[in-house]
């Protein structure tokens, strides 16, 4: 829906005459979207780009191309952040990546036409959030203690690689946003894996699990959220 979007404004936009106003239209309200995806195009000269869709949320666009690559790029892109802000979201993905006991994201940098994307592979699955309430309800128990181990190993792990990425107050590390970004494997109906880590950083535990349930109505209603908890606690004692 969204690359529909962009392209029929972009084609629309193609029609101002006065090119100041084109340009600016482009750049600030479609965030140069031609531009960036035919840069993207060039930097991934293998891929077919046969099934292309557009996401779009929080600071970035996204690209999920022949649903084996997303490739995010902030919607104002500057060329003049330093590259370890840019870089901040890989550092903190491969920092947990190998210790968190669902699939996160393993993030490669691509350079391309003057922009810098984030790409990893495409997870399979369905996001949790768009399922039914029943389903939800139906399966809270399994997702909630899921959720549950995936909050305890992030949290606890106070990892050396990132630690001048700490700011504020907090006593652990925290996803910040798992209400809308987790992805249920169909099949067998287990969470495989959280996406979307922009918002991580430094904080407490309380507002996790806030954040587990304050996005979606669906998901308070649920009551995954006083699972989520509940599970906490029992690895909090056998810890």
């Amino acid at each position: 829906m969204w690359r529909l979007y962009f392209e029929i404004c972009d084609f629309l936009a193609g029609f101002i005459p006065n090119k100041k106003l084109r340009e600016k239209i482009r750049r600030e309200d479609l965030y140069d979207y031609r531009k960036k995806y035919n840069a993207l195009r060039c930097a991934l000269s293998h891929a077919e780009f046969k099934h292309v869709r557009v996401i779009k949320g929080g600071w970035n666009i996204g690209f999920i191309v022949d649903n084996k690559y997303v490739c995010k790029i902030r919607k104002h892109y500057d060329r003049e952040i330093p590259t370890k802000k840019i870089m901040r979201e890989k550092r903190i993905t491969d920092a947990f990546g190998k210790i968190v006991p669902l699939e996160i994201l393993k993030i490669d940098i691509l350079n391309a036409g003057g922009y810098t994307f984030y790409k990893y592979n495409f997870i399979p699955g369905k996001n949790l959030n768009r399922m039914r309430l029943k389903t939800i309800i139906k399966y809270r128990d399994r997702w909630g203690k899921q959720l549950a181990q995936f909050i305890h190993a992030m949290h606890n792990y106070d990892s050396v690689e990132i630690v001048d990425l700490k700011s504020g107050e907090g006593d652990g590390w925290n996803h910040n946003d798992i209400c809308n970004n987790i992805i249920v494997d169909r099949k067998t109906m287990k969470i495989v894996g959280i996406i979307d880590w922009e918002y991580a950083g430094w904080g407490k535990l309380e507002t996790e699990f806030e954040n587990c349930v304050h996005f979606s109505k669906k998901m308070r209603d649920s009551g995954i959220g006083s699972i989520i908890c509940r599970e906490y606690k029992k690895l909090q004692r056998k810890s």
